[in-house]
């Protein structure tokens, strides 16, 4: 029965994995924009960062600018677990573009981060002359031409923007780099909207902290290559985890109290995995009223996804300055927001989440040099799989063996965010968490034979390109 199995798994992932082969051939059969060696503006810039480039940001790097130096275009992923300085290494390459006369744009999935990039880049990147803006839904009328016209002129040198940079408008006088943040929330058409914007397509970097296992990667973005950043930068504390149960608030809420006479800020996030569950909304509204009893001395925030945008944007902003020293929200923080004196992280209901939505939500603290905690608050009614979430939550800050657990407890059918990768498939008797070889095997095979008769003309492969028809 195994040897069976084995067959029409390898089977079905060659197929599959040739498909992959064969978009990314198509893709790479154009003329990219071939750019010349590592100039002066990258260098000065590194020499400018207040700290050095990790062992793993030097290696994306090395990876990225041999693709950028070829004239196939580029198409690669950057894995980066939570805080490991992603955006230092997009921002390099961004300079690269620039330094050998193209422009780059960064697309962000949500306004709060890519006004985060903005100011990010913006502070690395002050006295290297270049010219920086950012374009995104709430830009003015006014400046939105103005933006429109320094891209189609050449005049300004990086944009940094959400959807608003695929919108009819938008044209680029020579683009050469087009950075994509967390591509789980972009599917495929807007990706090509952004390779249709030049003459030439321009290379591409996608940028996502969600830790994929490795064969799963290859599944799901097999039409990238992929670059890993697996190491934390220097002077980040691991992250504590503690478990509690919903019996023990007392001591939980002293915890909170601490941390806040110390200076740092709190987040409590409710467990509105669906925004439309009223119950689960009315739960935050209440605790929300709840906890402003508990702590009357602080000011608080709140956020989720029912909110209007423009709520959302002030209330994140608040507690983004300071000005809040709480902030109750649904996992609609789960991505990008980066907050350093933020030093806890409180998830109620912890047994209805699952294990890289734990993850994720865990990333919004230890962003800064202090100590950090995790509070996991859940009943005491779990069952043997979610006292293992919780207890791997416990042992590990590590995002890809948090990965591989997942994918081991969970299959690979139900892991977040991969039916909008771009690429999703809906596989029947392969299986991403034990048959990883033979996900490798199938993809090396397949390779080799799009390489081989990269037209689709030879007869002997005929029962293949029909398939793939």
């Amino acid at each position: 029965y195994e040897e069976a199995r084995h067959q029409l798994a390898y089977e079905e992932l060659f197929v599959m994995q040739s498909g992959l082969a064969l978009l990314r051939n198509k893709e790479q059969c154009h003329k990219g924009s071939k750019m010349g060696p590592n100039g002066d503006l990258m260098a000065q810039c590194i020499e400018n960062l207040p700290f050095s480039l990790t062992g793993d940001q030097q290696r994306a790097l090395e990876d990225i600018r041999i693709d950028m130096e070829d004239e196939r275009p580029m198409q690669r992923l950057l894995q980066g677990d939570v805080g490991s300085g992603k955006t230092v290494v997009a921002t390099l390459s961004l300079l690269k573009a620039i330094e050998n006369g193209y422009q780059g744009a960064l697309m962000a999935p949500t306004e709060i981060l890519a006004a985060q990039h903005y100011e990010g880049i913006t502070e690395v990147c002050r006295n290297l002359g270049i010219t920086i803006e950012l374009l995104t839904g709430s830009t003015t009328k006014k400046e939105k031409e103005r933006i429109y016209e320094g891209l189609a002129d050449g005049s300004i040198n990086m944009i940094i923007g959400t959807h608003a940079l695929i919108q009819e408008g938008v044209n680029f006088h020579n683009l050469g780099l087009v950075i994509i943040d967390e591509q789980h929330r972009f599917g495929v058409a807007q990706r090509a909207k952004l390779w249709k914007k030049n003459e030439n397509p321009p290379h591409i970097l996608v940028m996502t902290a969600t830790p994929i296992p490795r064969t799963l990667a290859m599944t799901i973005y097999g039409d990238l290559d992929v670059s890993v950043i697996d190491e934390l930068p220097p002077g980040r504390k691991p992250i504590q985890t503690i478990h509690k149960f919903d019996t023990q608030t007392t001591s939980l809420y002293d915890g909170i109290r601490k941390q806040i006479n110390l200076g740092r800020q709190v987040y409590i996030v409710f467990p509105l995995l669906k925004e439309s569950e009223k119950i689960d909304l009315k739960n935050l509204e209440s605790g929300y009223e709840a906890l402003q009893e508990v702590f009357p001395d602080f000011r608080m925030s709140k956020i989720h996804g029912q909110m209007k945008d423009k709520e959302k944007e002030a209330e994140m902003k608040l507690f983004v300055e300071g000005q809040t020293q709480i902030l109750v929200a649904t996992t609609v923080i789960e991505v990008g927001v980066n907050v350093p004196n933020a030093s806890v992280m409180v998830i109620l209901d912890a047994q209805r989440f699952g294990l890289s939505q734990l993850h994720q939500l865990r990333g919004r603290v230890g962003r800064g040099a202090e100590q950090s905690f995790c509070i996991l608050v859940t009943n005491h009614k779990l069952t043997t799989e979610t006292r293992r979430r919780i207890d791997i939550m416990c042992d590990t800050n590590d995002g890809f063996e948090i990965a591989e657990a997942d994918l081991k407890l969970r299959g690979p059918g139900d892991l977040e965010g991969t039916q909008q990768s771009g690429i999703a498939f809906d596989l029947k008797i392969a299986d991403s968490a034990r048959d990883g070889q033979l996900v490798q095997l199938a993809r090396d095979e397949a390779k080799k034979i799009i390489d081989n008769d990269p037209t689709c003309s030879k007869s002997e492969y005929n029962l293949l390109w029909n398939r793939l028809k």
